[in-house]
């Protein structure tokens, strides 16, 4: 059962990995001019987005609400599982870099981002997702509190 407790823990370790996610990608466009925080806040491919102009907050604030809406899906499919911590944060992990592969392909579809035969942009970027898997992992399985 979808539980209170459940759903405020998914929403927060959601908002919590965002962050951490958007600072490291930050950071790293900020140490190396390589444009992969831009690549996280990028909407160039998205239809009715692309036609506004939004400010750097906004559109960290719908990176943040993708974050949540996936861990609040990663919540409830690990809730049918019987899975241990390992397994369960092994998935989550897994889980973000492949959305992480997937979404490096939109770079493609900007001037504004990294060339999409950009290793380092890649490496980078996979690296920030695979941060991002152990926060999000980390606070959904609980293995804090272990």
């Amino acid at each position: 059962m979808w539980r209170k407790y459940r759903f405020t823990q998914s929403v927060w370790a959601g908002i919590a990995a965002g962050i951490i996610l958007g600072l490291i990608l930050n950071m790293v466009e900020h140490f190396t001019s390589y444009k992969v925080y831009t690549l996280l806040l990028n909407v160039d491919y998205v239809p009715v987005l692309k036609e506004l102009q939004l400010s750097d907050l906004t559109e960290f604030m719908l990176h943040l609400l993708i974050s949540v809406l996936l861990s609040m899906a990663l919540t409830l499919f690990l809730q049918q599982k019987a899975w241990s911590r390992k397994r369960s944060m092994s998935f989550v992990i897994l889980v973000c870099l492949a959305v992480g592969l997937l979404l490096f392909p939109t770079t493609a579809l900007s001037v504004r981002t990294p060339a999409l035969s950009d290793l380092a942009a890649l490496a980078f970027w996979l690296t920030g997702h695979l941060a991002y898997g152990l926060a999000l992992g980390w606070m959904l399985t609980g293995a804090r509190r272990g």
